[in-house]
């Protein structure tokens, strides 16, 4: 028969108490003991939810406190030095890795994060050298194999593959020129054989091992580094399911085909079109074909016959034994059950599948493939007809007066009056900054008094208006502040929003919201994704109210807060009726009016964020250009509807721009704000190498990071953005938005980073 697996489940646990437990650890309200308690609550919940769904194959050694590529750094001794002798528990060695660490005499900054492919959850890059000295300081998927045996649930244990993880670290700083962490596979070989065979010794029947750069393009170079590595692993593991997901393998599959693995998953609901060409490849081998059908990133509720109707395909192949219906990807990128959205309508609710759901998709589906004569899996089958008829109907209604505008757009509204270089020197006149001018990105510390007035709000225990007059006030406190340290170019702080992209949501047609459903983005932060489920127009002004408020406070100009429609997209769970293109410019559309409103009130600096442009980038090369042509024109729409005189920002973060630096010179932002101070400043050789030509401001300190920078570290970096960029273009910031902060720590850094200004025009005069 047709198996079922799940590839990873949320780690967050159903209520946020993996966030609540290690905050209140790193707050010193809780023990070590009592943290390992509540994951272990956590964890057992999530595997009995996965085999009370009747799923087969039950992951396990994918949870984690922070982020699973640290977990495997820490677990392979790939603990950089700074991290070292300091006194540190085995656990604050680790969270200082992922956050960073200011106290007890202890000062060392977080480890640079990425994101995981094209997804919005973040991972710690591991750091590897000609020094690196693997060992397993612990076996993490063996523990939890054992822990959820000891619950009387038997699993699949997960591993991070070894060649995705030296390919996605990097070579630590003081490395040699030329090192490659791949050149490093030999030594790191013997550890993971150890952590296979004792794996296989504690009764694991198969494990899954995750090698995700198989869908990359350049994991074609690596054909012998796979060759070997499978080859010395495969006689000492338990059986190994080779995952693969979020693309498709491509030209990849000719050498994947030929490993000595027992299985292979691929991902069809991100590359439906992979499925015959992988059929073919491994009918004629003994290789068990794992199908991702069901949705790992997306929330919608699987279209069962769709799903059938492929998997057909491969069982009439394969034979049932030789097939596993399976989610496309862990579960981690979905919330984690449905059961906890009392707020839906009917309607709504019937469209959705969360984590736990999905779930039981898999297993249904595995059932019907199976010729299941079960009246409950029959009953299932019918039940998914009617709902997905009804979306369907839903979904052929459409606003055809958004649907002319898009196709209405023309060239022309793609770009402003004039080039960079005459409104450069427009602005310089209209608005007045310093050399070196001083800004933030745009959120400042949203404290406990902040949150409750909402959720006051919400309960009705606050009227409108008194909650008007509580976010009136944080705006002048936090005008007030920035006033007072000296700041050239001022944000209102968005006390009012929830979330950047939720914020906006809530006030465009189309969106639907929920009250849990949320998803970690990176070790305790959460967010919650608003769901585009129709098409998208703004009924009114958003943000022109606070804006204007902040802007009467003050004679220093005010910079207006937008996030980018291709951010607003790829932060939602978007429709998968219709084009992400069609989204991105109904986004880009609403937004345009949006720029154009705050100009009319009287603001002169508009930043419109755009964070996850990279990330959205395909992960095939091919795929590239189709795409980058209309995100750069979704942005471009959004705010070229202005006059001269307006100063555009955009702020990225994250992000490897080497491979699509022409579009972001095409994006044509006088100002864009961008991630630089855990990379190294790596990222300014990039725009160096181009020849940047607009204004740049590169973050000068870590905000993910509680640790406070200090001004002569701020000048330090100052000094090396200048050795690459030009003076005359340099805006001085920091990393990312001060949300997640406390005002403490932020206060010292914002009057450190004026002050790294200061010193800067003094010396570069």
């Amino acid at each position: 028969m047709v198996s079922s697996s799940v590839l990873g489940f949320p780690r967050i646990g159903a209520n946020r108490e993996v966030k609540k437990a290690v905050e209140a650890y790193w707050a010193g309200k809780i023990s070590a003991e009592d943290l390992n308690k509540a994951a272990a609550e956590v964890k057992k919940a999530s595997w009995n939810a996965v085999k009370t769904q009747g799923v087969d194959f039950v992951p396990s050694g994918e949870f984690s406190l922070y982020d699973h590529v640290l977990d495997h750094a820490a677990a392979f001794n790939v603990i950089p030095k700074r991290y070292v002798g300091l006194g540190l528990s085995p656990l604050d060695v680790y969270f200082a890795m992922g956050r960073g660490r200011q106290t007890e005499g202890v000062d060392v900054p977080a480890s640079e994060m990425k994101k995981w492919f094209d997804s919005n959850y973040h991972f710690v890059v591991p750091e590897f050298s000609e020094e690196t000295d693997f060992k397993l300081n612990f076996n993490k998927a063996l523990e939890e194999y054992n822990e959820a045996k000891a619950a009387g649930v038997t699993t699949r244990p997960v591993v991070l593959g070894p060649i995705s993880f030296l390919v996605l670290g990097k070579a630590a700083k003081g490395s040699k020129p030329g090192f490659q962490p791949i050149s490093l596979l030999p030594k790191l070989l013997p550890i993971y054989s150890k952590l296979l065979s004792d794996l296989k010794a504690a009764g694991a029947e198969w494990v899954q091992v995750d090698e995700p750069v198989l869908v990359l393009d350049s994991a074609a170079s690596l054909e012998k580094e796979f060759a070997s590595t499978y080859a010395e692993l495969a006689p000492r593991a338990p059986k190994i399911l080779l995952t693969t997901y979020f693309a498709r393998l491509d030209s990849n599959l000719n050498f994947v085909a030929k490993l000595p693995v027992a299985g292979l998953h691929i991902d069809l609901d991100r590359a439906p079109g992979q499925l015959q060409e992988v059929v073919d490849a491994v009918k004629n081998t003994d290789i068990v074909l794992s199908l991702g059908l069901v949705s790992g990133r997306n929330i919608w509720k699987s279209d069962f016959d769709a799903a059938i109707k492929l998997g057909k395909v491969a069982v009439d192949a394969l034979g049932q034994e030789r097939v596993i219906v399976a989610t496309s990807s862990s579960l981690l990128h979905t919330p984690v059950t449905l059961a906890s959205e009392t707020k839906l309508t009917p309607e709504q609710r019937d469209w959705f599948s969360f984590a736990t759901e999905k779930a039981t998709e898999v297993a249904i589906i595995a059932a019907a493939l199976s010729n299941s004569q079960d009246p409950k899996v029959a009953s299932a089958l019918e039940a998914n007809k009617v709902s997905i008829a009804a979306r369907r109907a839903f979904e052929a209604s459409s606003d055809d007066t958004v649907r002319k505008r898009v196709a209405a757009i023309t060239p022309d509204q793609l770009e402003r009056k004039s080039p960079f270089a005459v409104r450069k020197e427009i602005q310089a006149k209209h608005i007045n900054l310093p050399k070196f001018p001083t800004t933030t990105i745009g959120s400042f510390p949203q404290t406990k008094e902040i949150r409750l007035a909402r959720a006051k709000l919400g309960k009705g225990e606050l009227t409108y208006e008194q909650y008007e007059e509580f976010i009136k006030k944080e705006i002048e406190t936090v005008v007030r502040f920035q006033e007072k340290i000296g700041l050239d170019l001022l944000v209102h702080g968005e006390p009012e929003r929830n979330d950047m992209v939720q914020y906006f949501g809530e006030q465009l047609n189309g969106f639907v919201f929920t009250q849990n459903a949320w998803v970690q983005s990176y070790g305790s932060r959460y967010v919650r994704p608003p769901i585009i489920v129709s098409d998208v127009s703004r009924p009114g002004p958003m943000t022109v109210k606070w804006s204007s408020y902040a802007q009467s406070l003050t004679s220093n100009p005010m910079k207006g807060m937008l996030t980018g429609p291709v951010t607003i997209l790829n932060w939602s769970f978007p429709r998968a009726d219709v084009s992400r293109e069609l989204q991105s410019k109904q986004l880009a559309l609403a937004l345009r009016d949006e720029v154009i409103d705050l100009e009319k009130a009287g603001i002169h600096a508009i930043q419109v964020d755009e964070p996850a442009i990279r990330e959205g980038l395909p992960l095939r090369r091919a795929d590239w250009d189709a795409y980058l042509k209309w995100a750069v024109d979704s942005f471009k729409l959004a705010t070229a509807g202005v006059s001269d005189t307006l100063q555009t920002h955009s702020h990225f973060c994250y992000s490897d721009f080497d491979d699509i630096f022409p579009s972001i010179q095409r994006l044509d932002a006088d100002v864009i704000s961008i991630e630089a101070s855990k990379a190294d400043m790596k990222l300014l050789n990039t725009f160096k190498h181009y020849g940047y030509s607009n204004q740049i401001g590169p973050g000068v300190y870590d905000i993910h990071s509680p640790r406070v920078p200090g001004e002569q570290e701020i000048k330090d970096r100052i000094k090396a953005m200048l050795d690459i960029l030009p003076d005359s273009l340099l805006f001085v910031n920091p990393d990312c938005g001060l949300k997640t902060r406390g005002w403490k720590e932020t206060e010292t850094s914002l009057v450190n980073l004026v002050n790294g200004a200061k010193w800067a025009r003094e010396n570069y005069a």
